[in-house]
């Protein structure tokens, strides 16, 4: 099934969980929770997190940053709330729960490269703070569902590619949205400072393709949601025929180095076995890619879910909800981050 044609299709779903309400947790007990941390203000754009401390009595903490999905237009960290409240019930881990720029925002002016830019920021940012609320900034997972799965693999695959110079034809490099006080671009890209122990990715979505049939269309049903209209998501002066070298610096798939020059971290990828938008093959074919390059890499597929089985909530459309379909798969993922980060 094409994209625009699965876009519509789950158009409901994604309407639906826009900012949902927030819920309770029986088990809040179990993790200290500080909402809308501020951590930055691109272009006058204010962006915070939520940060989750488990009271397990450690001293330190690893630490899962979290970015939520809605293919870079719709839904805020809110849709992640229940996943990132199961985590820190059930697992020894700082959650950091992350909002970034949607392309809507800001007028309807917020780049693709932008969004990057503030999942490098985000990174950047609890890698200085998170010791105040008792986290270990080296010991660091990066996880994300769907849209937040490919900023997850773009903090992997080109966290190293940072400049001060703004992202163009001429230079294909990210200015993250948060810095060091004192350091540039350049200087964290040199010292690695972007470097993370393990990646999740759960139903990642690979942009070129995306864009390929169709994103930027004026019929795409998410622009539509927002309110706004479809547009290349570099501006109106690129599109894919003629920059297509953009549009493939923001693709995962495309970025990926061989072991013998950059090792990355170990990777889970998770999919469910019904995904009409992020299909089982185009995870594997991404896992078979990383394998290929000398990678440490698993693939997990969740037999009978769809998408978005991360979300809070439930949704009447897939006939899904966090209760009943999330809790295994974060169980998985709990697995996997013990494994790398408790061995």
């Amino acid at each position: 099934m094409k994209l625009i044609g699965c876009l519509f299709a789950l158009l409901p779903l994604l309407s639906c969980t826009e900012a949902p309400e927030l819920l309770q947790n029986n088990n809040i007990e179990r993790y200290t929770l500080v909402r809308d941390v501020f951590w930055a203000s691109p272009d006058g754009f204010d962006l915070t997190m939520d940060i989750y401390t488990p009271r397990s009595g450690r001293d330190s903490y690893p630490v899962v940053v979290m970015f939520h999905g809605g293919g870079f237009l719709m839904n805020n960290k809110s849709i992640m709330d229940q996943s990132a409240a199961y985590l820190a019930t059930n697992s020894e881990y700082i959650i950091c729960n992350v909002n970034y720029r949607l392309l809507s925002d800001n007028d309807n002016t917020t780049t693709l490269d932008n969004i990057v830019s503030d999942a490098f920021g985000a990174v950047l940012w609890v890698t200085d703070n998170i010791s105040d609320y008792k986290g270990d900034s080296g010991r660091i997972a990066v996880t994300g569902d769907s849209a937040g799965g490919h900023l997850s693999a773009m903090i992997v695959n080109r966290g190293t590619e940072l400049s001060t110079e703004a992202f163009s034809p001429n230079s294909l490099r990210f200015t993250p949205s948060y810095l060091p006080v004192g350091e540039s671009a350049e200087d964290v890209a040199e010292r690695n400072g972007l470097e993370v122990q393990a990646a999740i990715l759960s139903y990642p979505y690979d942009f070129y393709e995306g864009a390929v049939e169709g994103f930027e269309s004026v019929t795409n049903p998410l622009w539509l949601a927002k309110g706004v209209m479809g547009r290349g998501v570099f501006g109106d002066r690129f599109n894919i025929l003629e920059h297509s070298e953009m549009y493939r610096a923001v693709s995962p798939i495309d970025n990926i180095t061989h072991s013998t020059v950059r090792d990355f971290p170990p990777q889970l990828l998770i999919v469910g076995s019904e995904d009409p938008l992020v299909t089982p093959a185009s995870v594997k074919a991404y896992h078979s890619a990383l394998q290929s390059a000398g990678h440490s890499t698993r693939y997990w597929e969740y037999a009978g879910q769809s998408h978005a089985f991360l979300d809070s909530g439930s949704n009447a459309v897939l006939g899904s909800s966090f209760d009943a379909d999330a809790p295994p798969a974060l169980d998985v993922m709990i697995a996997f981050l013990d494994e790398v980060f408790y061995p």
